[in-house]
């Protein structure tokens, strides 16, 4: 069954993770993706690339990001590489990038050049800073996206922000975000018939996660800090507890109801009319902490999930891959490799009643479709073979 973006084709130049997440998504919901790839050694990787053959095989095999796409390595830098891209944006619907500001202009295959060649073409730069601004040429990462959108400002224990790993700018506020401008500018087009350029800054998309939060500050109220406020783990009700086996349950209980139902089994009937008074948290944050380090984690949440308390074990990643619940959602899923057989993938998120999203490749090896890809655009085979060595595409 087609997914809803079929039809839809993806130019993806992008390199780090934010950009090869955006097109990922695209890809899960059956749009056509091609990667274009730099020569080997023309790109710096981090970590280095793997040296070791098999191990690079399960690597790309195993990694979600390539998913669902086809590649062709193509040399920028050579005028006839250029051409080689301005004829895949040709018929495209969308084209990605994730250079620094300024980059793909000056290789010419940036927004006016595209666009100029396809007047349709949906074209997003995905940056850290975004194409404008004071910030607009710093380097970054994750951390400093989210130091700069004050998401790192109010995650953590009081007194040090904690880093949540590199989910919130380069995956949410990066590709997630991307992908949804993208479809929305698709919906536009079919509307004006015109495609635009679309800015996306990660340090944008993190503040822009933070609308519910903003809301507060901007009518004068304190932002929020770390380990502070009922949202933050300032509150007994809404925190973390160890377990008996070092494992570590989470208690969500906010509403009066779920406050009530945790006062009773916890046996603190005494606080059923404390949960504002905040003179008492400490001392019930500390009977919590004795009362769950009484039993191992799924003990607790075997006894209790029938309860109405916002409860939930604190899953590693292994565990949360093999969970019985996210095993039912389809969250799990295997896919066939020409090379290594069935591969686990993470599955699907967004579940279409009609135009289900599906994995249906694993991640392509650098210029793995390089001559079909040029062939579907004309190329014949002497002209390919001429380009590839000249060193234009490989």
């Amino acid at each position: 069954m087609p997914g809803p973006l079929e039809g839809v084709r993806v130019v993806d130049l992008s390199r780090l993770a934010p950009g090869p997440y955006a097109s990922m998504l695209l890809g899960d919901l059956g749009a056509e993706v091609t990667l274009v790839e730099a020569p080997a050694g023309a790109v710096q990787v981090i970590g280095g690339r793997e040296t070791d053959e098999a191990v690079a095989e399960r690597r790309r095999a195993f990694g979600a990001l390539g998913r669902n796409k086809r590649s062709i390595v193509v040399n920028l830098k050579a005028e006839e590489g250029r051409a080689v891209v301005h004829d895949l944006a040709r018929d495209a619907d969308v084209f990605l990038e994730g250079f620094r500001p300024g980059v793909t202009d000056r290789l010419g295959v940036g927004y006016e050049a595209i666009s100029a060649t396809n007047p349709r073409i949906v074209y997003a730069s995905l940056s850290g800073y975004g194409q404008t601004g004071p910030y607009r040429d710093l380097v970054g990462h994750d951390i400093n996206y989210i130091a700069v959108g004050g998401a790192l400002g109010m995650t953590g224990l009081e007194g040090r922000p904690a880093m949540p790993q590199n989910i919130v700018a380069d995956f949410a506020g990066g590709g997630l975000m991307t992908a949804f401008a993208i479809v929305s500018a698709l919906l536009a087009r079919d509307r004006t018939g015109r495609g635009q350029y679309l800015d996306m800054a990660m340090s944008d998309n993190v503040l822009y996660l933070l609308a519910s939060a903003s809301g507060g500050v901007l009518a004068g109220g304190a932002p929020p800090s770390p380990g502070r406020g009922n949202l933050g783990g300032g509150s007994p009700h809404y925190n973390v507890y160890e377990c008996g086996d070092g494992k570590w349950i989470s208690i969500g209980s906010l509403e009066p109801q779920f406050w009530a139902n945790l006062c009773r089994v916890v046996g603190r009937d005494d606080l059923l009319d404390a949960e504002f008074d905040t003179s008492r948290h400490a001392e019930f944050a500390e009977h919590l902490a004795r009362f769950f380090r009484g039993k191992p984690r799924d003990e607790w949440f075997a006894d209790l999930r029938a309860v109405e308390l916002c409860i939930a074990p604190v899953l590693d990643l292994a565990e949360a891959l093999s969970d019985e619940h996210q095993r039912s959602r389809g969250m799990v899923v295997e896919v066939e490799d020409a090379r290594l057989g069935q591969v686990p993938q993470i599955g699907i998120g967004p579940k279409f009643s009609e135009t289900p999203g599906a994995v249906r490749s694993t991640a392509p090896r650098p210029g793995e479709h390089t001559d079909a890809i040029l062939g579907a655009l004309g190329y014949d085979a002497a002209r390919i073979a001429a380009l590839r060595e000249r060193g234009v595409v490989g």
